[in-house]
């Protein structure tokens, strides 16, 4: 029973899943639609084709209106034939689905049929269990009744009595135990069978749901079928109407061509004649045209000849004038004292990365090398500076342009030159540059010693070197036997008011090899570490000071020239570089000094009275530069990329500051000294002469390093 109710159930999902798809895919009423619309096509073929007869008949012109109608009528008509094509195969498929559902029905009825055979061979079956059992139960009643109980007094007079009344006893007790089990059988006998027949009655009552439920569907699907067939009727009506409609407006249009036909036909003979005199025309244009162009080409060539001639003309000129107009604006600032300034933008490097923020933001006047243009934030913003270096300058190029400032160092003058911009900007490479291709550094004191050797018959000079760093705000000694220790800067005893550094080691050099080693072991000392903006970034203000002292055997005047060549520490925003620890407070001393820096050329530049030098070890340092007794170069170095545009606007702002500044006309250190001096001065010396304060001795300890080296 339970097997026949779950078939029952299978079917009856079954049934309902059919009946959804046929009511879901509306197969007859697409059928009949196709059907309509393959009959209409075929209606408006024919008239088509009847008008085409009859367009044919009435029109004999070539290329005419008509035959151009005809021409799309046939298009037309190509087109309704492949619809109907397209409509015959879709009805074809549209049929064979119908066929496979209804077979799928019939087959889904069979088995329904199946299922109620076998559910009244089930309910025979168990019929014939319950007459089996109530004849059992007929016979069991049937039976005489044992006696349950006997009650008699009797006399035993042998065991053999004795043992056959218990036997009979025993015998009586099994016979109640296997009635009693017979009553328990057919008790649940009962309750089967009264199940069995309450789930028949279920059965029956679900049997006779499932019936209605198909005849209901089958009255709904006659009735869609009868909807189906009036839209279908009524679809016909309307194209028809629709088809008299266009055809009496093609009849109207066709008396209007007729009409025209008529009156085309004057027009068309004066077109005729119009296009034979234009063609004339047009045969003769050519030779027109070409003397036409032949006589402006010679007068444009002749006026192009003649501005070129101007123009060229107007270049020299300008140049010239640009020339003398730098000339006059370098004596200018030599005699008012201004601090030059110039600019060297690196080139772009895989360090930059690649994309938007990687593109070129500047500029340069093709016409005046003191120019440059920055593209910030979609706006072009100009800066006028003394000199501007384009990223393929080399380095024999930036310093053909300093080298008459480091060359007057030898004249008794002091001369500064320091490097200013971000970090990354190229300020390392500008200074000291590479062994192969060395920076200003290095060329500056091969020049003074090519500059000595030739004044060597006239005056005995002596070139000194001393290399510190101002690191978080203190002066280390990196030629000395302790470059940790703190250093501070001081007045001189002798009452000048020049500044020195008590205990920093100065040698003196005479040849390209003493620099090298000179530079070598103050490199190594240097403090540079790893940044967001750079792999080697300087953590600190290195100073080159390089003190040229010479006496002139023939006058004995004694002259000292100072040349100082800064390194500064790149000016960075911390949350671009990553410093984090040791390396955030190195950024904060490196920004405050920077800072410091720029207070100082502020006041310089609005004339104060009070300067604050000594608000950072590097603007103290640098005070005998940025006071009016020395001539200042700065180097901004620039970088060229996108996402650097405002650290570089901010750089060259700083620099446009920085050459506005005056500070007055520079003095020559000149004097007269005894001929004792002049021979004491006269002394040999060694390659490598230690000249620092005696309260240490760092100095010997240096050398024999040097020497060992």
């Amino acid at each position: 029973v339970e097997n026949l109710k779950g078939k029952l159930l299978e079917q009856a999902q079954e049934v309902n899943r059919l009946r959804s798809e046929l009511n879901g895919t509306d197969l007859e009423k697409h059928r009949d639609m196709l059907v309509a619309e393959n009959v209409r096509l075929k209606q408006e073929m024919k008239s088509c084709e009847a008008e085409l007869r009859e367009l044919e008949a009435t029109c004999k012109c070539v290329d005419c209106e008509h035959v151009q109608e005809n021409a799309r009528l046939q298009e037309r008509l190509a087109q309704l034939q492949l619809d109907a094509d397209e409509a015959k195969s879709r009805l074809s498929e549209l049929d064979q689905e119908v066929q496979q559902k209804t077979n799928r029905l019939a087959e889904v009825e069979l088995r329904l049929k199946d299922s109620l055979a076998e559910k009244a061979e089930d309910e025979e079956r168990l019929s014939r269990r319950l007459r089996d059992s109530q004849e059992t139960i007929a016979n069991l009643k049937a039976q005489p009744q044992q006696i349950k109980y006997v009650i008699r007094t009797v006399e035993v007079e042998s065991s053999k009595t004795k043992q056959a009344l218990c036997e009979t006893q025993s015998r009586n007790q099994y016979l109640q135990e296997q009635v009693g089990m017979q009553r328990q059988v057919l008790r649940e006998m009962e309750q089967q069978l009264q199940n069995s027949q309450k789930i028949a009655t279920q059965l029956r009552a679900q049997i006779m749901m499932y019936e209605s439920e198909l005849e209901r569907a089958q009255e709904q699907m006659l009735e869609e079928m009868q909807t189906m067939e009036d839209d279908k009727n009524r679809a016909i009506e309307e194209a028809f109407a629709r088809a008299q409609v266009e055809m009496k407006a093609v009849h109207e249009n066709l008396a209007g061509v007729r009409t025209n036909l008529l009156t085309l036909q004057p027009a068309l003979r004066t077109l005729t004649n119009d296009y034979n005199s234009l063609k004339r025309q047009v045969r003769d244009f050519p030779l027109l045209l070409q003397d036409a162009l032949q006589n402006a080409k010679t007068e444009i060539g002749q006026a192009i000849e003649e501005v070129n001639s101007t123009n060229r003309e107007l270049l020299r000129k300008y140049r010239r004038e640009l020339q003398l107009r730098k000339k006059c604006h370098n004596e200018l600032v030599r005699l008012k004292g201004n601090i030059r300034v110039f600019g060297r933008v690196r080139p772009i490097t895989k360090e930059d990365g690649e994309g938007p923020e990687a593109a070129n933001a500047v500029t340069f006047d093709s016409d005046d090398d003191a120019v440059l243009h920055l593209i910030h934030k979609g706006k072009l913003v100009s800066f006028e500076l003394d000199k501007v270096f384009p990223p393929q300058a080399t380095q024999q190029d930036v310093f053909q342009e300093v080298q008459a400032l480091i060359t007057s160092c030898i004249d008794g003058y002091n001369v500064c030159i320091f490097a200013y911009g971000q970090t990354g900007a190229g300020k390392t490479y500008t200074m000291e540059g590479t062994p192969e291709n060395p920076g200003i550094n290095q060329r500056a004191l091969q020049l003074l010693f090519s500059e000595v050797q030739g004044k060597a018959s006239d005056w005995d000079y002596t070139i000194t070197v001393s290399v510190a760093e101002i690191y978080n705000e203190a002066i280390r000694d990196l030629l000395g036997k302790e470059p940790q220790e703190k250093l501070e800067i001081k007045l001189c005893p002798d009452g000048s008011g020049q500044l020195y550094v008590p205990g920093l080691s100065e040698f003196q050099v005479q040849s390209a090899e003493d620099i090298n080693k000179v530079f070598e072991f103050g490199h190594i000392n240097r403090a540079t570490e790893c940044t967001n903006l750079n792999e080697h970034s300087s953590r600190s203000h290195a100073l080159l000071i390089i003190t040229v002292r010479g006496v002139d055997h023939s006058t004995g005047i004694r002259t000292t020239g100072k040349l100082n060549l800064v390194d500064l520490a790149g000016s960075e925003r911390v949350g671009r570089s990553g410093a984090e620890g040791s390396r955030l407070r190195e950024a904060q001393y490196i920004n405050k000094s920077l800072s410091a820096l720029g207070d100082v050329i502020y006041a310089l530049r609005s004339r104060q009275g009070h300067v604050p030098f000594r608000n950072s070890k590097l603007t103290y340092l640098l005070q005998d530069s940025l006071s009016g007794d020395s001539k200042t170069l700065m180097m901004v170095q620039v970088s060229p990329v996108e996402k650097n545009t405002s650290e570089t606007l901010c750089s060259l702002k700083f620099a446009e500051r920085v050459r506005s500044v005056e500070l007055g006309p520079v003095s020559r250190r000149a004097e007269l000294v005894s001929w004792s001096s002049q021979e004491h001065l006269e002394t040999p010396q060694p390659s490598i002469r230690a000249q620092s304060s005696p309260k240490t001795g760092r100095s010997s300890s240096l050398r024999r390093k040097l020497q060992t080296s």
